[in-house]
């Protein structure tokens, strides 16, 4: 694919532009996304990825995902919860692990926990 520019790096979450998010977004997965063929986004169109489905809480503010299983890291470890959880405590600047830069961290001020049920294998297993 040609590209107009050398993007600052390969991390989807450390940078916030075009030059970074076009041609990287093709290598990394999310739990959703929009169905590609449609050309307005809206709840309707939001289609599985990562996770199988999902589904809000009788209290409107709690959501959960049921994840695709046999899905492995580049390094053949399994995918689990816990990455996810670690990936979104690491958006919210919760974690002890940081990343260089965090352009969309607003993005999840409303979000107050992440939390695993099930079962969650530990992913340096």
């Amino acid at each position: 694919m040609y590209h107009r520019d050398s993007p600052a790096s390969a991390s989807i979450h450390e940078e916030a532009t075009y030059s970074n998010n076009v041609p990287f977004m093709p290598v990394f997965n999310n739990l959703v996304m929009y169905k590609q063929d449609v050309a307005q986004n809206s709840l309707e169109s939001i289609v599985p990825d990562l996770a199988l489905s999902w589904a809000w809480g009788d209290d409107g503010k709690t959501l959960s995902f049921k994840l695709r299983e046999g899905v492995k890291w580049h390094d053949g470890k399994p995918f689990t919860s816990n990455d996810v959880k670690c990936t979104f405590e690491m958006l919210m600047g919760k974690s002890a692990q940081k990343f260089r830069k965090n352009p969309r961290t607003t993005w999840y001020d409303q979000i107050v926990d992440v939390t695993t049920k099930g079962i969650s294998r530990s992913p340096s297993t």
